[in-house]
This record gives C-alpha cells, structure tokens and sequence, in this order.
C-alpha cells in the first residue's frame, strides 16, 4: 500500500482590500480641557492660514495608516499637516490612497497620560514613515520640542528665541512665558476663545453682507418700477396729446 503524503496549506494572507481599517484606535482626543484646546489652537489656525489652499489637509487626531494591507500599524498625531492633498472628509488616512504620502508636519500635545515610552514610539514612528517636522508641546512646562529631517531621519533642534517651521512658515516666540505663534504675516494664532468671537464676527458679517445685498435687490426693484411707472406716464401723455391732435414726437 503506497503512503499518501498530505499537503498543509498555509492560510493565505488577506488581500489589501479585504482589510478592516479601524477608524478609532480607543483613545480619547484629549485628556482635559487645556488639551483639547491647545489641539483646537493649531488645528484651527493652520487652517486659516491655508484656507485659500485646497491641497493642504490639516487634520485632527486622524488614524494614519501607513502601510496597505497592514491595519496593526497606526498612528493618530493630535493634529497634522499634509501638503499637497485635497481638503475633505476622511474617516482616516490610509497613505496608499494619498498618492503615498505622509503628512509633512505633525504636532503632539503632551498630557498627564502621555509616558516616555509612548513617545518614544511615536518618535519612532514618524521618523520611520517620513514626518519632515515633528512637535511635540508641554503645556505644563510651556516648553516647545522640534525634530526636523536630515538626510538620516528626524533630529532634534536645539532652539534659540524663536523658531520658524520650514514648512508652514510659522513662528514661534520662546521669550514669553506662554507659547506664542505668529502666522507668516505677522498675525497671532488665536486663542480658544478668540476663535469663537471670529466665529461670530465672520457669522454677523456674512448676514450683514446678506441684508445689503438684499437691500441692493429691493433698490434695483424699486428702481425698475419707477422707471416703468415713468413709461407709462410718458405713454399715457403722449397717447392724450394725439387724440388732441398734437404729435409729440414733435413737442
């Protein structure tokens, strides 16, 4: 009797397709109020100073994932900046469907949560996957940390007075003893609170804008309707005077 030999087949790997990206890694945006509002404060002023740019995507707290097929490596930077990609809405960023590229610029706000290790790793990977400028803010130190890319990856900038991103053109003021940030035009980033009263100062201009340009309406349909009135006067003058046997195109 002739032994048969079984073949065991290993278990094919999951097409890229078929890979569940998670859109949440389970970790909360913030861990307290002043965190969630020194994210707000770069978030949301990076994107006033690209507003008019449709191909910079600034995102918050965002899961990127680098590497297709592979849902295990992840990150979500508290907020990041990709030049050259569309503004939109994404339920994450999936690098291979970003014309293969990483964010350029990332910021991390520490928290009380926040371990050595845990940004270690996270230095770590952003170096890995091509970060060009990398944040890191100690909101209880007030101190600013910066790596920036060299020809052997990330590596950190000792800072003077002040410090200008290559990329952004923004620039930090280290004199104070809060962090201040100046838009290239020599604008300050906006606080919390000053970004609501912009909020509502651009909501009021807009309905003021509103009501002039329907003011503006209502004066031109007044206009045209004198102007009609004022025809059919003249008519009705001129029809008078022919059946008094004058002709007006004459008077």
């Amino acid at each position: 009797m002739v032994a048969q030999t079984q073949t065991t087949q290993t278990p094919s790997a999951p097409a890229p397709s078929e890979v569940f990206y998670p859109d949440c890694d389970g970790q909360p945006m913030a861990n307290n109020t002043e965190h969630f509002e020194i994210i707000v404060l770069f978030k949301s002023n990076i994107e006033i100073l690209f507003a008019a740019n449709p191909n910079v995507l600034i995102a918050g707290d965002l899961l990127w994932y680098p590497i297709e097929g592979n849902n295990t490596v992840s990150c979500a930077p508290d907020v990041m900046v990709a030049i050259g990609r569309p503004k939109g809405n994404r339920s994450s960023y999936k690098q291979w469907e970003e014309n293969h590229q990483p964010p350029q610029v990332v910021f991390e706000i520490l928290s009380p949560s926040n371990t050595p290790q845990e940004m270690s790793r996270k230095l770590l990977f952003f170096d890995h996957h091509g970060v060009e400028e990398y944040y890191i803010y100690n909101p209880s130190t007030k101190d600013v940390q910066v790596w920036l890319r060299s020809d052997l990856g990330l590596d950190w900038v000792a800072l003077g007075k002040e410090w200008i991103s290559p990329r952004l053109g923004i620039r930090f003021d280290l004199t104070q003893a809060d962090l201040t940030i100046y838009r290239p035009d020599g604008q300050r980033f906006l606080n919390f609170v000053e970004l609501e009263q912009r909020a509502e100062q651009e909501t009021q201009r807009a309905e003021q804008e509103t009501q002039r340009a329907e003011q503006e309406t209502q004066r031109a349909e007044q206009e045209s309707q004198r102007a009609e009135q004022e025809s059919q006067r003249a008519e009705r003058l001129a029809a008078r005077l022919r059946e008094l046997g004058e002709n007006p195109d004459l008077l």
